[in-house]
């Protein structure tokens, strides 16, 4: 319990004629009872007297109980510095001082007191425990629960509380054993003067006094009684009080045993919980050091073909999605940084009229482009939603991207294809910023580098291009025509419509090294614009015009990997890359007139 000490009051006034102490005064810790422990009382020295209120407030109500410090004893603690006893004949006040200081203080002003006065006596002595006190406190500490403490009670505390209930109880055993000691000589007198009552009563055979107290036995003779010694009067000790008191004591030593027993049981609990903690700290410490040994392992083997993607690979499936992903995530915030810090040059693109990608050309690739397109045209335009083998694995407002599961040779070559729709660009505008080389890098995120190995027309070039190393997989090339075509319609109902398709092809200017793995590719962007007739007489604006997006994909990505990571990042990164692309366009076309 904190122990409280007031300055207010506790500095001593002296008599100015004689010189002595007047009075002094202050806050001490006092031992109430066995319930309550100790409890702050205003304590008053005075008159070589010590009495104690419940409070500085309320002195004028009359003091709680006071001792004549003529023959009292004080006794500093042994053990605790802030505790002092006062004990006068069989009553002791058990007090506790805010400090060492403090107690010193009172002692010596108590000794000062007991040496300037001259008068004072045993009948000072007031008694300010009763008995009944003490039974109620016994009985009521069957009720006792952990309110009865209160949340200043430690363990410190309450061991404090014990070894003034050790004191208690050796004095009343010390006391009790006086008792009985007393009672044991008083039996011993009794049978020796019965003995030798009788020896007389055989030599002397005398006429029994009339008012002698005979007790009358069945078989007619008379047995002399000799008044029992009382209780009370050995050594002037109450016994009944005594026990009542023992009593109080040793339930009141229960009572704090069993809070120090719920103490201890509840510091136990956390320094569990700690070392609970502290366990756990320390597995994440060994997975994190076995992890960081593993990573070093792999660095160390960083290149050697165990490391690498194929299906000897030492980097099992889980190991090699989370490095792939990894390396993805560190990708998109290099990509989202750069981004901020990039001022974008706007560069002067010429766009060419519609008839000049309309046409087939001439060059030795022309027919196997005019395959590809009419190809796509055919097949890639045709609704999946009843297509069994397509699944929609993502769907994002307008956009809506579907897989179709296919492997060869343990190779992963799921065909994808998404549907997406584009308020204020037209097809031309969307399918000419995706095949223009000159502003490929400004949306294109995933390739390292590229050049233009061959122009075969004004709307068909052959590019070659890496792209960037995702680890543990092998770093990916790719070589592949790609033609820009405008669809001529077939009635006037068709909507304008552009395409642009990319295949892979072989080139002598650029063949496969064993630096990369090369990718095979067939993508196709097929773009048709919609226009809503404006109101009135005003003119087309881009809030009439909308722009429906097809895009299909297939890729073989020429060397094994984990069938779930292949399908992971496709589902990931297809979307991401469409509506990067087609925020980019909204941004380059925003403000400039329509293309169409």
């Amino acid at each position: 319990m904190s122990e409280k000490s007031s300055s207010s009051g506790s500095d001593e006034d002296v008599d100015p004629e004689s010189g002595q102490p007047v009075e002094f005064g202050g806050v001490l810790s006092k031992w109430t009872n066995y319930i309550h422990g100790w409890q702050d009382r205003w304590v008053v020295l005075k008159n070589n007297t010590l009495s104690y209120y419940k409070s500085e407030d309320e002195r004028e109500y009359g003091c709680r109980g006071s001792l004549c410090l003529s023959k009292a004893v004080i006794t500093p603690h042994e053990f605790d510095e802030c505790r002092f006893d006062i004990s006068v004949n069989d009553s002791v006040w058990y007090l506790r001082a805010e400090d060492p200081e403090h107690r010193l203080q009172w002692i010596e002003s108590i000794e000062l007191h007991k040496a300037e006065s001259g008068y004072g006596s045993e009948t000072s002595l007031r008694r300010h425990g009763s008995m009944l006190s003490l039974t109620s406190a016994a009985s009521a500490l069957s009720a006792t629960s952990t309110s009865s403490f209160k949340k200043g009670h430690r363990l410190r505390e309450k061991l404090a509380e014990m070894e003034t209930f050790r004191d208690i109880l050796c004095r009343q055993v010390d006391t009790l054993q006086k008792y009985f000691d007393s009672c044991a000589d008083a039996v011993s007198k009794d049978e020796f003067q019965r003995d030798r009552v009788e020896d007389d009563e055989d030599d002397f055979p005398t006429t029994a006094r009339p008012d002698a107290e005979y007790n009358h036995n069945n078989n007619g003779s008379k047995e002399k009684l000799f008044p029992p010694a009382s209780p009370k009067g050995i050594n002037g000790i109450d016994f009944k009080g005594e026990a009542i008191t023992f009593k109080a004591t040793t339930a009141g030593i229960l009572s704090t045993l069993s809070h120090c027993i719920e103490l201890m049981v509840k510091r136990e609990d956390s320094w569990q919980k700690r070392l609970d903690k502290e366990l756990e700290k320390r597995r994440r410490v060994e997975d994190a050091y076995k992890s960081a040994l593993h990573e070093l392992k792999k660095k160390s083997h960083y290149g050697g073909p165990d490391y690498e993607e194929g299906p000897n690979s030492l980097i099992n499936e889980d190991e090699f999605f989370d490095a792939v992903e990894a390396a993805l995530d560190r990708q998109d915030k290099i990509e989202e940084q750069s981004q901020s810090e990039k001022v974008r040059i706007t560069q002067s693109s010429s766009v060419s009229s519609g008839d000049t990608y309309s046409t087939i050309g001439t060059h030795r690739l022309a027919n196997k482009v005019e395959e590809m397109v009419q190809n796509h045209m055919t097949y890639s335009l045709q609704d999946v939603g009843g297509d069994a083998n397509w699944q929609l694995v993502i769907e994002e407002g307008e956009m809506k991207v579907y897989r179709r599961e296919v492997e060869e040779n343990g190779i992963v070559l799921d065909p994808l294809k998404a549907t997406h729709c584009v308020k204020g660009v037209t097809g031309h505008e969307v399918c000419h910023y995706f095949w223009d080389t000159d502003v490929r890098m400004d949306w294109e995120t995933t390739i390292e580098n590229f050049n233009t190995v061959e122009k075969l027309s004004d709307n068909a070039i052959i590019v070659y291009q890496t792209h960037k190393r995702v680890w543990p997989a092998s770093q990916r090339d790719v070589l592949y025509l790609s033609a820009i075509r405008k669809i001529m319609a077939t009635n006037e109902n068709d909507p304008d419509t552009w395409l642009v398709c990319n295949f892979s092809v072989d080139h002598n200017n650029a063949l496969p090294t064993n630096r990369c793995v090369r990718a095979k590719i067939n993508v196709a962007m097929i773009c048709q614009t919609l226009v809503s007739p404006p109101e009135g007489d005003k003119e087309i604006s881009r809030d009439n015009i909308l722009c429906k997006i097809t895009y299909v994909a297939n890729v073989n990505p020429g060397g094994w990997a984990p069938a779930s990571v292949l399908r992971a990042v496709a589902k990931r990164e297809y979307p991401k890359f469409l509506k990067r692309f087609t925020s980019y366009v909204q941004e380059k076309t925003a403000g400039k007139p329509i293309l169409f």
